[in-house]
């Protein structure tokens, strides 16, 4: 039987947007099952915090739990390979940030390619960084520093909280664009590194701001610098690393990642809700109190932000030699 051409086109155009319908349900129904947002680090510390934020803010909005799943170990890579292995229904996340970017160099093996098989979801903030020296040196400029460094060259001692991490590589950034030679000191964790910095065991130390700043309110680390681009309004007396070394930037920052071919529809749903909560009263306080700065973008926008980031952090961590022991 031959169908009229109108009553053809009518049936062709519902067999082409049979396929869509599905992921159209799927973003309106989403989720439709608790979420497990999957973090590389145990409970308590900063990331997990963040985690915890956003997760509740996400139940509240989305109507399901989101679960807080810490899987800690290898710098993180543990949790992105259980995302990359998940089903791509969103129902599994990652809290993402700057050490993934420096991973993808760092570690010569990796059983996934972070840029390839994460899906960029939502950015979340940045957090500022701050290169800050025991008091007892004689530098009290980023001038002064380099001058010091450059008269003194491998006597001065970069503490991190452990090779490969983000203060390590933001080190090594500086030393890359100065010139200067100081000796990376690697510790197990941030903690340690401050506790020695403080009594004099090693000089200079690049950290978060949150980390710091009690200590370079209450006299014990004096702050050099910051190393984001635009000062910080935690620390709004204190110069950016820029100002003397142009071009220098070098920040953490988190965000939201989901499997690999993850639908469309659900990442624009996730993004929308998680910028929504970046502009609400109360997130921009807890944000402001630990330093840091909304990071609101596109899914487009971050995905192009964390190639460029693992781009830059690669040829850091190759001019430095470093690689995972």
């Amino acid at each position: 039987m031959k169908l009229p051409r109108r009553q053809f086109l009518q049936l062709a155009g519902v067999a082409a947007a049979a396929p869509v319908l599905p992921q159209l349900a799927s973003a309106l129904d989403y989720p439709t099952r608790p979420v497990h947002l999957i973090v590389g680090f145990p409970p308590g510390g900063s990331t997990d915090s963040i985690a915890r934020l956003i997760g509740q803010w996400l139940s509240e909005r989305l109507g399901r739990p989101f679960i807080i799943e810490n899987r800690p170990g290898a710098g993180s890579n543990i949790a992105t390979e259980a995302v990359v292995r998940a089903a791509p229904d969103g129902h599994t996340l990652l809290l993402v940030f700057s050490a993934n970017a420096i991973n993808a160099t760092f570690y010569a093996k990796l059983n996934f390619n972070f840029i390839r098989d994460i899906a960029p979801v939502a950015s979340i903030m940045r957090v500022p960084s701050v290169m800050a020296v025991n008091p007892s040196i004689a530098a009290k400029t980023i001038p002064e520093f380099i001058a010091y460094a450059k008269a003194n060259p491998g006597k001065l001692n970069m503490a991190s909280g452990g090779n490969g991490t983000p203060a390590h590589v933001s080190g090594e950034l500086f030393k890359m664009m100065t010139g200067v030679n100081m000796v990376h000191v690697p510790y197990r964790g941030g903690a340690p590194a401050l506790i020695d910095l403080i009594v004099g065991q090693v000089q200079v130390i690049f950290a978060s701001v949150p980390e710091t700043i009690a200590y370079i309110r209450n006299g014990k680390l004096h702050a050099l610098a910051v190393t984001t681009a635009a000062r910080s309004d935690a620390l709004p007396d204190v110069p950016t690393v820029s100002e003397f070394v142009p071009g220098y930037e070098a920040s953490g920052w988190y965000g939201i990642g989901g499997t690999k071919n993850m639908p469309t529809e659900i990442i624009d749903k996730l993004n929308k809700e998680i910028n929504a909560g970046l502009a609400d009263p109360k997130m921009k306080t807890w944000l402001a109190n630990v330093g840091a700065v909304s990071m609101p973008m596109t899914p487009a926008e971050f995905g192009k932000f964390i190639a460029e980031d693992t781009e830059k952090w690669g040829k850091v961590v190759k001019f430095a030699g470093i690689k995972a022991g």
